[in-house]
This record gives structure tokens, C-alpha cells and sequence, in this order.
């Protein structure tokens, strides 16, 4: 997961700046990191069904492999064609890595550790959202944007090597799992529905904060450590807040803490347009990291204990293909208001976004909607 996830996060920094030292605009670093989420949107929900059947160190081995090889071609030819099909190749390793990890953290803990675990799980992942931007900045600064393509890639091949040491263990799928549900099922059951709804909106404030912050940020004159230490302090605060968030649950309600998260996370996007210098968009950043940190993990409990006995692969995928559809379409969009409108309108509008999402996940919807 360390190795992964890091992967991952320093890929979008890396193919960010990588397009900005290239002189494209915020609408095409936009269809960039959008290409980043096409294939995931079509591969998730079957990528989960089929490691249901055949398990995931295979699969994994495949996102690695797919990842060092999309890292590679911009490494060899400097250019924005060559990014989008990096972006491409990599969305595979992207789609693999997110769904099959989580769902192994599932498959692998007893029912009464599983909430334990999903949030032990989400620490790691904060961790490599610390590791990740920052490990980008720095080597662009270093290396340039080209070589920093390479140091990159060797984090899935790390992975590689660990899958191929110890994947072994990992459990393996079964031949015949039960059939996977289908989408009029899914659209019944409301309690998922807003499970996946509020999946997605976590996953975007989180995917167009990270995509926003390097080009306000290069707009601002910040270097690239900078911007990827801007981003650091974004994770840090989620490793926070993952820390609290099994007492704050037990406290409170998985509910009221989603719906707080999206506040805060409303404050820092409302915040970020104020300032410019770094240690007070650090800051910034904290706050927006405390309110997103706890999203994610409670989110996909949610989701993974609604699955049926067998198919836990086939619905995290199912919400990994909605968090595409909705990654997929959020930088094009919100890409072209920056272009005409400029970058404030954006940050203000994905405040108003997350106000929306914790007026969703307040406790008092569910009783709405048992009494529907």
C-alpha cells in the first residue's frame, strides 16, 4: 500500500508540473488528469468481479508493470501527447491498486477489527499522500520533470518486488462467488446510493484540491518543493485525523463525523484563494486535510459492509467506477471554469460542493428516507 499509494499521489503532482514546464493551460492539464481516470471508469466494477473469482497478486503485478511503463514514456519523449498516454497506462496501475488494496484490507480482518483496520489502512494511505507530493516536488526540483518520471516509476517497482516476494499470502478468489449485483439493485438499495454519492464527492474534493493547489501555487511563484510541502501538510493532517476518527465514530456516528469532514473541507477550499505565501496555505491545507482525513476510510466501510458474502470486490468496484466517472468529469469541468472565469470561482464553487456533501450525510437523511 506504501509503495502503491505513493505511486499514485506523486504521479499527479509529477504529471502536473511535468505539463506546466511545457506551457499548457488549466484546461489541458485538466484532460490530463482526467485521462488518468478514463480507464479506471470502465474497468473497476469488472477489475473488482474478476479478483473476486481469481484473487489480486496477479492483478497487482499488472498494475505495477503498467505504471513503470507509463512513467517511462514521457522519461523518453518530452511532450504532451506523451503524457496523455502515461496518463492512460497509469490510470490502469490506478484503477488495480484502489480497488484490490482495499478490498484485501477488508478480506483479510475479522468483522469485529474491520473498522480498526480500514482506518489503520487509511493512516498508510495518508502517509503516502505525504510521501508522494512531496517525493515529486523535490525530485523535479532536483532532476527536472523527465528524470523525476524515473525516480517515480521505481515505487511501483518496489511494489513489484514485494508482490513477487510475498504476494503469495495475499488470499486467493473463488471460483464461483455468488452473482454480482447489478446496477437496478444497487440503485435500490438507497442506503449504498448514498454511500457511493458521498464516496465520490470525498474523492473529488480531494482529487481537485490536489489538482488545483500546483497550479495556484505556480501562478503564486512557489517552487515545486513548496507546492509539494503545501500538499504534505494536506496529508499530515490526515494522518491526524485518522488517528481520532475510530473514538470520534464511537462517539458521535460514522454519519456526523462524514458530515463534519465536509465542512471543514468546505472552509479550506473557501480559504486557499486568500493567501499565497506557503506556510499559510500549509495551514490552509491542514485544516482541508482534517476534514477530508476521515472521509475516505468511513465511506468505504460503509460501502464494503453492505457488500454480499463473496462479491466485496465487485461493489468497491462499483464505487470505484462511480469516484471515476466523477474524477473523470470534475477536472474538465471545473478545468474550463478556471480558464474562462479564472481559479477563485473554482475554489469557492468545490466549497460550496462539500457544504452540499455535509448537508447529505447528516444523520437526520437517513430517517428522511426510512420514512419515505
Amino acid at each position: 500500500m506504501l509503495f502503491c499509494y505513493s505511486s499514485n499521489t506523486s504521479t499527479r503532482v509529477l504529471l502536473s508540473l511535468y505539463a506546466l514546464e511545457l506551457g499548457a493551460e488549466a484546461y489541458a492539464i485538466g484532460l490530463l488528469i482526467a485521462t488518468l481516470y478514463i480507464v479506471p471508469v470502465v474497468l473497476s466494477w469488472p477489475v473488482g468481479s474478476f479478483s473476486d473469482r481469481v484473487g489480486s497478486r496477479g492483478l497487482l503485478l499488472c498494475g505495477s508493470f503498467c505504471a513503470v511503463v507509463g512513467l517511462v514514456i514521457p522519461y523518453l519523449v518530452r511532450s504532451m501527447p506523451a503524457l496523455y498516454m502515461a496518463a492512460a497506462l497509469i490510470g490502469v496501475s490506478f484503477c488495480l491498486y484502489n480497488v484490490l488494496l482495499q478490498n484485501l484490507v477488508g478480506l483479510l480482518s475479522p468483522a469485529e477489527d474491520r473498522a480498526r483496520n480500514f482506518s489503520n489502512s487509511s493512516l498508510m494511505g495518508a502517509t503516502a499522500t505525504f510521501v508522494g507530493p512531496l517525493f515529486a516536488g523535490v525530485a523535479v526540483d532536483y532532476s527536472g520533470s523527465s528524470a523525476a518520471c524515473l525516480y517515480v516509476a521505481g515505487l511501483s517497482a518496489i511494489a513489484a518486488v514485494l508482490l513477487l516476494g510475498w504476494g503469495k499470502l495475499l488470499p486467493g478468489g473463488s471460483p464461483q462467488p455468488p452473482p454480482a449485483p447489478n446496477s437496478r439493485t444497487t440503485l435500490l438499495d438507497r442506503e449504498l446510493l448514498r454511500a457511493l454519492l458521498t464516496s465520490g464527492l470525498v474523492q473529488v474534493g480531494q482529487d481537485l484540491y490536489q489538482f488545483y493547489i500546483p497550479i495556484y501555487g505556480h501562478a503564486a511563484g512557489l517552487s515545486g518543493s513548496a507546492i509539494g510541502g503545501v500538499l504534505a501538510s494536506f496529508a499530515l493532517a490526515a494522518f491526524v485525523a485518522r488517528f481520532g476518527m475510530p473514538r470520534f465514530v464511537a462517539q458521535l456516528g460514522a454519519e456526523k463525523v462524514l458530515g463534519y469532514s465536509f465542512y471543514l473541507a468546505a472552509l479550506g477550499f473557501f480559504l486557499v484563494p486568500v493567501f499565497q505565501h506557503a506556510v499559510l496555505l500549509s495551514l490552509v491545507s491542514f485544516i482541508f486535510g482534517l476534514g477530508m482525513g476521515c472521509g475516505q476510510p468511513i465511506t468505504t466501510l460503509l460501502i464494503f459492509g453492505r457488500a454480499m458474502e463473496g462479491r466485496s470486490g465487485a461493489t468497491l468496484g462499483l464505487r470505484q467506477s462511480v469516484n471515476y466517472v466523477m474524477r473523470v468529469s470534475a477536472p474538465v469541468v471545473f478545468g474550463s471554469v478556471a480558464s474562462v472565469f479564472g481559479l477563485l470561482p473554482v475554489f469557492w464553487i468545490n466549497a460550496c460542493m462539500m457544504a452540499a456533501g455535509g448537508w447529505l450525510t447528516r444523520p437526520d437523511a437517513k430517517r428522511d428516507e426510512d420514512g419515505a
